[in-house]
């Protein structure tokens, strides 16, 4: 399983699927981050956290482990 902190640096990738419960998975998918979407990863902060990337034409900072909850394909 390829989650979105397994995406490299300059890299687009799709969402297929979110995990997490209740409150958790609600705030990632009110930051617009649902299935079929698609994030570029823009970059990663020197100690691997937080990420940050392209989506819906905005950006967004995302902690790693908020990100290991986003499987992408």
């Amino acid at each position: 399983m390829k989650t979105l902190r397994d995406v490299r640096v300059g890299e687009t990738c799709k969402v297929k699927k979110l995990y997490g419960e209740g409150p958790v998975k609600r705030r990632i998918m009110d930051m617009g981050i649902t299935k079929g979407v698609e994030i570029y990863v823009r970059k990663v902060a020197p100690l691997g956290d937080p990420m940050e990337l392209n989506i819906r034409g905005y950006e967004l900072s995302i902690r790693k482990g908020d990100a290991e909850m986003i499987e992408v394909e």
